[in-house]
């Protein structure tokens, strides 16, 4: 028997943790999740924004530096969501588990 959990359900119970979310322009924001609404429309508090840059074939297997700017509070429109991930407990707050980098 599969029990499936509807999608607002399932973002509402992500209300107080640490998110990872992805917009369709390639940026990423960490911050807490506070509300969302009926169009996924998601507000975090806390927000870091980061901007992946545009990659080259022969960047492929190197580390890029993930700079990052404090934004607080901030509304991320739900049309613009490509991704939501929940940040992992004890990774130390940082994108990539505390290192400064990220792998292409």
């Amino acid at each position: 028997m599969e029990t499936s959990v509807p999608p607002d359900a399932l973002l509402h119970s992500f209300i107080t943790k640490t998110l990872r979310v992805t917009t369709n322009d390639t940026r990423m924001f960490v911050g807490e999740l506070k509300c969302t609404d009926r169009d996924a429309n998601l507000i975090l508090a806390r927000t870091h924004e980061y901007r992946i840059p545009k990659f080259k074939l022969e960047d492929v297997g190197r580390k890029v530096d993930l700079t990052s700017r404090y934004l607080g509070l901030v509304v991320v429109m739900g049309v613009d969501i490509s991704r939501i991930e929940v940040e992992e407990v004890g990774r130390g707050g940082a994108v990539g588990g505390g290192d400064d980098g990220m792998e292409v």
